[in-house]
């Protein structure tokens, strides 16, 4: 850890003021997370640009409700548009299924899912039947993708949550996942066993530096035998401890992923109900929990007035200020009406700190709010360079927050582009060096909690006015840019 520390030292100079938002949440439509039982997780948010005017627009799971999808006409102006009417929705992932070129959409439902593929103008059409993606009745609540090989189209990954069919459930009744492969017309479904009730799936780089399926699980319905997973993509195979694998167990909500000490491996957050959990990467390819002095934990209110343990669900790194170092954004809310646990439960904005530790900001910067939050993103919808905050939320209308922080840090964007069918560089790695500093993200779909993003990766850079940046592409290549800042720049692979 403290080599963590030593790292994250080193990085962003400038002097940076708190964060600040402006709730921008009037300039949405009416739009909430519903539901009964089927809808007290998900509700998640996929965000991503289906106009190509570089502006990130918004398909927001509805549950109960319709789903709706929302286009960004600039200036913080959004509308709803035209959208195949859909129910049941848990989330939503954008992914080019068909390398067109137009960014189309898987969508999770309880019941059958559906994959929408994108076209013209945001517009959207069923696909699932033409595309010949095996449905079923399943309760979906996760989802990531990734490319094997020289396929291409993508393999999906898909968590199930509880067995609503088993008349002994919904304890010990969690359902099988599933993984569907492409083969000659269409996919090939296959079980991935045992499953322990997902919230969240991603695929990445491991600590080992190997593409594994991080699965995690919500030990409310597992209730015992059941654990956190990881799987190697490669092998076909759960790590054990032969691998330095360590079971944990936690209610599972969400995933995010990335390198916070500079070493080239992601960090991973799973968060959950009590403590939010942070795990380090290893030099030996294995994970060590964060020190609880590193201020991740999150584990209870921290606005005051409720003392009960907080509920975890989408995380997300993010550079805030943009000072070159990432920053944590976690939505909070009771499932529903939980007793033991704080029913007024404000998100947090975890502020990373030059020594490597995280310091709360959210009520300081005016998104702490205490709804159900479920689904969260962390985007540039302006194009302004800094990012700003969108919160789906339970039985509470969608909110929106621009970021309006002074004297932010400079910045830059980047968006892979490759001729195959794997367009957008899924898998791949950016690396970017400014002097001693060092900062990586992967090109992933999946983790959140029900909903992700296919946008430009975006950099703080501090006082930084230019960066090295070295992409390793899906097929192990790789390829060396200088990059300015302020502006996003699209790296086609050589």
């Amino acid at each position: 850890m403290r080599r963590a520390i030593l790292l994250a030292c080193l990085i962003g100079t400038a002097a940076q003021a708190d964060p600040l938002f402006k709730d921008m949440s009037s300039a949405l439509p009416d739009h909430s997370y519903t539901g009964g039982w089927e809808h007290f997780v998900g509700g998640g948010v996929a965000v991503f640009d289906c106009d190509g005017d570089s502006l990130p627009d918004i398909f927001a799971a509805g549950g109960a409700a319709p789903a709706t999808l929302i286009r960004n006409r600039g200036h913080f102006w959004f509308d709803a548009a035209p959208l195949p009417p859909l129910t049941g929705v848990t989330g939503a992932y954008p992914i080019d299924m068909d390398a067109d070129g137009r960014m189309d959409l898987f969508v999770l439902r309880a019941g059958e899912n559906v994959a929408l593929r994108g076209g013209a103008d945001c517009s959207f059409e069923d696909a699932t039947t033409q595309w010949g993606l095996p449905t079923d009745t399943r309760w979906s609540t996760a989802f990531t993708a990734w490319w094997e090989g020289g396929d291409t189209r993508p393999t999906l990954a898909i968590g199930n949550y509880v067995d609503r069919s088993d008349p002994d459930g919904p304890f010990e009744a969690c359902d099988e996942n599933t993984i569907l492969r492409p083969v000659a017309g269409g996919y090939e479904a296959t079980p991935l066993t045992p499953g322990f009730c997902p919230l969240s799936i991603l695929a990445a780089r491991d600590a080992r530096r190997r593409q594994t399926l991080r699965i995690s699980n919500d030990r409310h319905y597992y209730v015992k035998g059941g654990h956190e997973q990881m799987w190697d993509i490669a092998e076909r195979r759960f790590l054990g401890p032969e691998d330095g694998w360590q079971n944990v167990a936690l209610w599972g909500m969400g995933i995010a992923s990335r390198d916070i000490t500079g070493d080239g491996a992601d960090e991973v957050m799973l968060t959950s109900m009590g403590d939010q959990l942070l795990q380090i990467a290893q030099p030996d390819g294995t994970y060590a929990a964060a020190p609880y002095a590193i201020g991740t934990y999150a584990q209870r209110p921290h606005t005051g007035g409720d003392g009960r343990p907080s509920t975890g669900w989408h995380a997300e790194f993010g550079d805030v200020d943009n000072d070159g170092r990432a920053d944590l954004f976690i939505a909070k809310g009771n499932v529903d009406q939980m007793p033991g646990l704080a029913t007024r439960d404000p998100n947090n904005l975890l502020m990373q700190q030059p020594d490597g530790t995280f310091a709360e900001r959210a009520a300081r910067a005016g998104v702490a709010t205490v709804k159900r939050s479920r689904g969260a993103a962390l985007a540039d919808f302006d194009g302004d360079g800094r990012l700003d905050l969108l919160v789906l939320n339970r039985r509470a209308p969608l909110e929106i927050y621009r970021n309006v922080t002074t004297d932010t840090g400079n910045w830059l964007a980047v968006t892979l582009k490759q001729g195959n069918g794997n367009r957008d560089a899924v898998g791949a790695v950016i690396d970017l060096r400014t002097g001693p500093a060092r900062q990586s993200v992967q090109q992933v779909i999946g983790g959140g909690h029900a909903g992700g993003q296919m946008l430009p990766r975006h950099f703080g850079l501090g006082a930084a006015e230019s960066a090295e940046v070295t992409v390793t592409w899906p097929d192990g290549s790789s390829s060396a840019h200088d990059l300015g800042a302020g502006t996003t720049h699209v790296i086609d692979k050589p």
